[in-house]
């Protein structure tokens, strides 16, 4: 390390600086609440000054916020303020801001920009929050955008767009310090001081042979405490994990998790070093893998609150008509009994189908919720939006279930039956979507667990109206003496 051994006592006193922290911590108390969220007024302080056309103002409120509470700005804000509010801050719309996004608003604001303006994005950023962002853009937009990429970056995206999505070649970093097995400790700090290219962060050293396969890691600590005339072969470790390139995502999460890793060589086809896994990017993995596993058992799609309407029908409609399907098993069971309910017959065969259909909706809407709530996605700023967004998938779940299930009631029974369960039907989903968000944020702002209480909640409100819907409308509509 040369002569002076001695660290400056002024460094060895002085408090660490975090980074990215703001001089003045009082201006975070002004933005963020105790949860680390940005606070409703601050939010619509941006808003108002965005529609008011107060650039200045809006650049001012936004210019001390930490990359990830611009993202989450962006995200808090409606479709159409998205672009303006870019625009307004668009010397703090740095690869950072872009990188902690959210999946659809990315989407959204990468397609309404131009290629070149995507491109000088891309060129900032690790080849795999590269990759994350170009992958989303139609076949066009992305030919368009990687014609303004400079070369060497477009061969690293265009090879990990070649393997298959959630896997490592997809979502490995290419930037990676790999030295060969003969060089001591001393030539590699050398090394490490004069390069100008190093990966802006690394935890490793990868050794590797003559044929760039790898056959040990050096950590970094390592490295600093040990002498610089020996040798990395005596050194290094060569026991590693080697993870290949076609590995699902999920298998890689386990991978670092059963190893405890904290990064890990990717290999190709041939056992050569291509890339690199961190542990930054297996945290994203375990949490977007969990969320997708909890939606999936409800039928809830993305179970994004920014995925477009469109698209949250399209995926939750599915499921609701599938149930159908299975509610109608039930009726069938209690219709063998019929004789015995006299009059009353239809409408006992009929009931279990609305409650069961608000429940499953109800159910859908809550873990969206609970998630969104759990990410963050759902604070006090955006309440209400999100209420609003629920209730008009609920609608659009509603009319396609009520149109089905009351045509089939009107061929079975009569056409005032079908036209009684299709309101039913619908009022149920509605009230099935209000419950589904507004029982797990009562219970978040009651400090429990949303996850936990709401689903005793939600079900026992979506069975209770459904029964009371349907046979309060039957018997107005006379069909019950």
């Amino acid at each position: 390390m040369g002569s002076n051994d001695r660290l400056d006592e002024d460094l060895l006193t002085a408090p660490p600086q975090e980074e990215g922290a703001h001089p003045d911590d009082r201006l975070d108390d002004e933005r963020l609440d105790e949860e680390n969220t940005l606070k409703p007024e601050y939010v619509r302080a941006v808003r108002d000054a965005l529609e008011a056309g107060e650039n200045a103002a809006v650049y001012e409120l936004v210019e001390p916020l930490h990359p990830a509470d611009i993202a989450d700005l962006f995200e808090l804000c409606d479709k159409d303020e998205r672009a303006p509010l870019a625009t307004a801050i668009s010397d703090l719309m740095s690869s950072d801001v872009v990188a902690e996004l959210n999946d659809f608003v990315r989407e959204d604001m990468m397609e309404a920009l131009e290629p070149e303006a995507v491109a000088t994005i891309i060129e900032q950023l690790e080849t795999d929050d590269a990759v994350q962002l170009i992958e989303d853009l139609d076949e066009d937009d992305q030919q368009a955008v990687l014609a303004e990429v400079e070369a060497e970056d477009r061969a690293a995206i265009e090879s990990a767009l070649a393997y298959p999505e959630e896997t490592a070649g997809r979502l490995m970093s290419r930037d990676f310090v790999a030295v060969p097995e003969h060089v001591t400790v001393g030539d590699l700090i050398d090394f490490l001081r004069a390069e100008q290219e190093l990966p802006t962060e690394f935890y490793e050293i990868f050794v590797v042979d003559a044929s760039h396969h790898p056959v040990g890691t050096c950590a970094l600590s390592w490295i600093l405490t040990t002498p610089r005339q020996v040798s990395l072969s005596d050194v290094m470790k060569r026991d590693q994990t080697l993870i290949p390139v076609t590995l699902d995502q999920e298998e890689v999460a386990l991978m670092f998790q059963k190893y405890n890793l904290i990064s890990a060589a990717v290999v190709d086809e041939d056992g050569r070093l291509v890339g690199q896994m961190t542990v930054d990017d297996i945290v994203h993995i375990i949490s977007e893998e969990a969320g997708e596993d909890a939606l999936l058992l409800s039928g809830a799609g993305d179970g994004d609150i920014n995925e477009p309407i469109r698209d949250a029908y399209s995926s939750r409609v599915r499921w609701l008509v599938a149930n159908l399907g299975t509610a109608l098993v039930a009726s069938l069971i209690i219709a063998a009994f019929g004789a015995a309910i006299e009059k009353l017959v239809a409408l006992a065969v009929l009931m279990p189908i609305v409650a069961s259909i608000g429940g499953n909706a109800g159910t859908q809407t809550m873990a969206v919720t609970v998630r969104a709530i759990a990410t963050n996605q759902l604070t006090r700023s955006n309440t209400g939006r999100i209420l609003w967004r629920e209730m008009r998938v609920a609608l659009l779940n509603g009319a396609t279930i009520a149109v089905l299930i009351g045509a089939a009631t009107a061929v079975i029974f009569t056409p005032v039956l079908g036209g009684v369960i299709a309101l039913a039907m619908i009022v149920n989903i509605v009230v099935a979507g209000l419950a589904g968000v507004l029982v797990p944020v009562a219970f978040e702002r009651l400090d429990q667990d949303p996850a936990v209480a709401s689903s005793v909640f939600v079900t026992m409100i979506t069975d209770s109206m459904g029964f009371f819907a349907f046979l309060g409308l039957a018997v107005a509509s006379g069909i019950v003496g």
